[in-house]
């Protein structure tokens, strides 16, 4: 008798089993290893593509301390890569004749549009912009170039090229007590602190300008980390390719325009707000145009009262225009639309329930691909130009933000629980794709993953609720384990298994031993705008019991230590923590992250308070909403907050605002509650997701090791 392949076999056997033995947990610092590529191009003959990479590597000046670094490469789809440019580099983008890629590199601290030429490999900077450029777009013959840039106000009523008869805003800049705005952005009498009013003025201008004083007089001051009270316009611009030539504006005025695209070589699209009787920050609606590419001929195509049109896509040859209305009164799923960009007769609708991102069209323009975020991950969909039925390419178990196409063939970044990014490339049917990338392949080899489970159940409200179950690693069946219910934020965000910002938090903590459930509660985005309106008026009864209900439910299959559960999440899902530790008692401790605690200091403190408008219906001040408002703000239930809370915020945060953790944790420890409160100096309210490494780290360390005070 022949035992030899039964022992080949044995050792085969055994060696698999050794090899998947000797795998490791997914480790903290593994977060510094991850790498993700974006904003992926393909060549027009589909023979090559460019793409960036964001790294994190040690920060040569800060020991101890990461940087990211942004680099672009190019690659021939078979696998192999090039770095093309080392610097902090964004927004690549071939010319149509494929020998030539646009890109952004910042200059003396402005972002400026290099050219790189594929034959010679050789790089040339093409702009030196006083206000820098964004997201250069090629004309179809190549020649030209159209980009956008900030400008402040002060700067465009003063700058001669752009405003040569220095004329100013018909708008009141806010400053109560000035009919004129010339008042105060074209007077030129010398600052003197002892001299008239005018002289006085403009020694106060000059403090401002100096940053000794920061003067408000509109609520758009804040942005993520400092306060801002200038009024900034975005307007567009375009380039010939040639040696020596300068930048033209093509819009003009005050307001602010965004997304340009080519129809042609004459003719460009764009978004606005241009309303010429109100403020930019009160400015909601978008409209579309059309401006010539010599800046005149400006023609408003679509607009209405109180919505917005959000320019996707133009195709080829200039016939049809991709376009989505929403509402800006309500939260609304935006409809998509395809008509005739002659006529604008007849729009055809997209019928996605979904939020849809990134549109392009087929090359024989019978097509349209686009992305939408769809029950845990973001899909691929193709549509029919002339009927608008829609067909989703890629699974919900996957991420695909964005991608490009060319001839028949697809190319896409995509997040998948065994990988957190790849580029892969396939034919336009999402057929057989193949992964050109092996961006995170090897340090993955060595770790041990745990695979998500997906169940669903049906709310109060009929709605079907989706959450997913994590085993921890090694997982027994024999043994009871501890479970983290972790939300996630927004409250319109969507977590899943194609959702990249959580991929290594969850695998860190089911390394760590703890099982992992998450869920997306009533008003999630992904699900349509039934689902996203669910919470309206209505941010902790209902998203509690569908986060309780999903947690309960997974703790029915019997392997998780209903004696040690434990309750994390950040931003909105801060406040959902806080609102269920002072509603419900179950948990042993919790963990809430740059939340928000009272709406009423929310509104004035956080670049995000308006937003109460849409979810509440109004605003503190007004009657029929500050019932409401003071009922569903989780300070008021402090007194009943009796499980262990560390409390995290950025010291920074102007999203959220900082003061909100301040009450929540004086609170707490002034009633003598197991209460532990961390600040992050300079982090802002990004801080898990792109802030400081260390800090990132020291956020998940700290969480973990405070929960392990309560096992």
């Amino acid at each position: 008798m022949n035992t030899k392949p039964a022992v080949l076999a044995l050792l085969c056997l055994t060696a698999t089993h050794i090899a998947y033995a000797q795998k490791k947990p997914v480790a903290v610092t593994d977060m510094l290893k991850i790498k993700r590529a974006s904003e992926v191009q393909l060549s027009p003959d589909g023979k090559h593509a460019v793409y960036t990479v964001t790294s994190i590597i040690p920060d040569t000046a800060k020991k101890k301390d990461y940087s990211y670094l942004r680099q672009l490469y190019l690659t021939d789809l078979s696998g192999k890569a090039q770095l093309l440019d080392t610097g902090a580099t964004s927004s690549p983008a071939y010319n149509p004749s494929g020998n030539t890629i646009a890109f952004i590199r910042p200059v003396k601290g402005k972002s400026q549009i290099f050219l790189y030429y594929t034959a010679t490999g050789t790089v040339r900077q093409l702009t030196d912009f006083s206000y820098g450029c964004s997201k250069p777009v090629w004309s179809p013959d190549g020649r030209q170039l159209v980009f956008s840039a900030d400008i402040s106000l002060q700067d465009l009523v003063n700058d001669k090229n752009l405003n040569p008869g220095r004329k100013v805003p018909s708008w009141n800049d806010g400053a109560p007590g000035f009919a004129h705005n010339e008042d105060l952005l074209t007077d030129t009498t010398s600052p003197d602190p002892d001299g008239d009013l005018r002289a006085i003025r403009a020694y106060l201008a000059g403090n401002a300008k100096d940053n000794k004083a920061k003067v408000i007089t509109h609520s758009k001051f804040q942005a993520e980390t400092f306060v801002n009270p200038e009024v900034s316009l975005s307007h567009i611009f375009i380039t010939d390719t040639a040696a020596g030539a300068s930048p033209r504006e093509l819009t003009h005025g005050f307001f602010s325009y965004h997304n340009p695209v080519f129809a042609g070589n004459d003719k460009i699209l764009i978004a606005a707000y241009m309303n010429a009787d109100k403020h930019p920050d009160d400015n909601r609606n978008i409209e579309i145009f059309s401006v010539g590419t010599d800046g005149n001929n400006l023609t408003r195509l679509l607009h209405a009262p109180d919505s917005s049109y959000f320019l996707e896509a133009v195709s080829p040859s200039g016939k049809w225009l991709v376009s989505q209305r929403g509402s800006e009164k309500q939260l609304d799923v935006a409809a998509m639309y395809i008509c005739p960009l002659a006529t604008l007769a007849n729009p055809v609708l997209v019928p996605v329930d979904r939020i849809k991102g990134e549109t392009k069209f087929s090359a024989d323009e019978k097509t349209i691909y686009f992305t939408a975020v769809n029950n845990g991950g973001t899909s691929l969909y193709k549509a029919d130009v002339k009927t608008g039925k829609a067909e989703r390419l890629t699974s919900e178990d996957e991420g695909i933000s964005e991608f490009d196409l060319s001839g028949n063939q697809l190319i896409f970044p995509k997040t998948w629980i065994q990988d957190p990014s790849e580029i892969f490339i396939s034919d336009l049917n999402v057929k057989a794709p193949k992964m050109i990338t092996h961006l995170n392949t090897d340090w993955l080899s060595e770790r041990e993953l745990s695979i998500p489970q997906k169940f669903t159940f049906t709310n109060s409200l009929g709605l079907t609720i989706e959450y997913w179950v994590m085993k921890p690693l090694n997982f027994d069946p024999g043994k009871k384990y501890p479970v983290l219910l972790d939300m996630h934020g927004g409250p319109s965000a969507m977590w899943g298994p194609g959702e990249p910002s959580m991929w290594h938090e969850f695998q860190f903590f089911c390394g760590k031993g703890f099982g992992v459930v998450y869920c997306n509660p009533r008003g999630s985005g992904g699900y349509g705008k039934q689902f996203l309106r669910a919470n309206y008026r209505d941010w902790g009864v209902g998203p509690s019991s569908d986060v309780l209900t999903a947690l309960t439910k997974a703790e029915a299959q019997g392997w998780i230590d209903t004696t040690k559960r434990f309750l994390s999440g950040g931003s909105y899902a801060g406040y959902l923590t806080a609102w269920i530790v002072g509603h419900d008692h179950r948990f042993r401790a919790a963990s809430c992250q740059r939340g928000v605690y009272d709406f009423k200091t929310f509104f004035g403190e956080g670049n995000a308070g308006k937003m109460l408008d849409n979810y509440f219906g109004g605003f503190p001040f007004v009657d029929s909403v500050k019932g409401v408002l003071e009922e569903q703000s989780p300070i008021n239930y402090v007194k009943d907050i009796t499980t262990p809370l560390l409390i995290f915020h950025g010291e920074s945060d102007l999203r959220t605002g900082v003061s909100q953790s301040e009450m929540l944790f004086k609170s707490l420890n002034t009633l003598g509650r197991q209460v532990e409160y961390v600040r992050h100096p300079g982090a802002s309210h990004e801080l898990v997701r792109s802030g400081d490494n260390r800090q990132r780290i020291d956020q998940m360390l700290r969480t973990y090791e405070f929960f392990s005070r309560f096992l």
